[in-house]
């Protein structure tokens, strides 16, 4: 008998994992595949989740019909982190008599010998690999690297994965937007239970041209990202991200600022800068943002501040480097963006950020609004 046990966050369920589990059923030719969903990922600690009973019901919905796929709530019901080698223990112990086989992508793969007891794993289940959208030529590396720390080899799925991003799908839904590459029932089950919503955050953005609009999601995607890399809060990332630029397009006339007043402290505010202060407005007053961190990265993320919140710095960040960006300098700040790590990790980014800003304000003969040139002070300083 050959099983193979397919677990992960499934946060949500979407297209790629049905292709794969199709792929290994058919390249294995196995009697049986068990998805299972987790508890609580090692390698994604402190990030929220869909409710558990939510992703058990998402799977179900997005297996159904699919006669040798069996839902485990194994991890879930045992609860606490969810280690693969426990995992392994139990069915080889519940099956004893079966080839067990694990799923992984090329990129967990590669950081397979991070897991907790790799060699126990393997002396329970193969590794089975499908590659995510790889270059020519990968597997004889692999192959060979895998082999020279575990002696062992892995299987390999003929079946090269889409690049599908769970983090992109709960942004769209958070932001009451159309969700991509999900089967229509788990689709449907999202939106009815409100899964991922940001409330209003959909109405911010129809506020936004639709160039904005899409900088705006892009900016979510990579702030989520990072979040979650910093042990931040991904909901409070893409929160802030979306409502960032909701005032964008406001003018000061607008019903919707009838209240606005400018704060004495914040001075002779230039044009490109007023729609931060606007946007922290519009998100508490019109859209119900409570969150004083949230307002306070919508606030300064156009300027800068002297000692900002970790979110803050995120989204200052995320709003100039993502992909589509393109400026001199940015190439040098997306790799600070990326490469730091840990506490503090965004400072130095930060500081390059503030100065690039300034030298173009200065190039252009524009005028350098106080409080970025405070917040270059400060983080130089620090």
């Amino acid at each position: 008998m050959k099983i193979a046990l397919f677990g992960g966050s499934f946060d949500p369920v979407h297209n790629e994992h049905i292709r794969l589990a199709q792929a290994a059923i058919e390249g294995l030719e196995l009697d049986r595949l068990i998805v299972i969903p987790a508890a609580t990922p090692p390698h994604k600690r402190g990030k929220e989740q869909a409710e558990d009973i939510h992703r058990l019901a998402l799977c179900r919905l997005a297996f159904v019909g699919m006669e040798k796929v069996r839902v485990s709530d194994y991890e879930i019901a045992k609860g606490g982190t969810s280690y693969t080698y426990l995992t392994c223990r139990y069915f080889k112990e519940k099956y004893p008599q079966a080839e067990l086989f694990w799923l992984v992508g090329t990129d967990m793969l590669r950081d397979f010998p991070t897991w907790k007891n790799p060699d126990e794993i393997l002396s329970l289940a193969t590794l089975a690999v499908c590659a995510r959208n790889e270059n020519a030529g990968w597997l004889e590396k692999e192959k060979k690297d895998f082999y020279e720390k575990f002696h062992r080899d892995f299987a390999v799925l003929e079946h090269n994965g889409k690049p599908v991003s769970s983090t992109e799908i709960r942004v769209l839904a958070g932001a009451g937007m159309e969700i991509p590459c999900v089967p229509r029932a788990v689709a449907e089950y999202i939106r009815e239970h409100s899964l991922y919503e940001i409330e209003n955050a959909g109405k911010a953005l129809g506020l936004e041209k639709p160039t904005r609009r899409a900088h705006s999601l892009r900016v979510a995607y990579l702030a989520a990202k990072k979040a979650v890399e910093m042990g931040l809060s991904e909901r409070k990332a893409i929160a802030a991200a979306l409502f960032h630029d909701c005032a964008k397009s406001v003018p000061l006339a607008s019903p919707l600022l009838s209240g606005f007043t400018i704060e004495e402290k914040w001075g002779d505010i230039p044009a490109s800068v007023l729609h931060q202060f606007t946007g922290a407005y519009l998100a508490e007053r019109e859209f119900g943002v409570t969150d004083r961190e949230i307002l306070e990265a919508i606030r300064y993320h156009t300027s800068g501040n002297e000692n900002m919140s970790e979110l803050g710095k995120l989204i200052f960040l995320a709003d100039m480097v993502e992909e589509e960006r393109s400026y001199e300098g940015v190439e040098i700040l997306r790799a600070l963006f990326r490469e730091k790590r840990g506490a503090g990790a965004l400072d130095e980014c930060l500081e390059e950020a503030l100065r690039q800003t300034i030298e173009y304000l200065k190039e252009k003969g524009a005028e350098v609004y106080p409080l970025t040139l405070k917040a270059y002070e400060y983080y130089k300083r620090k």
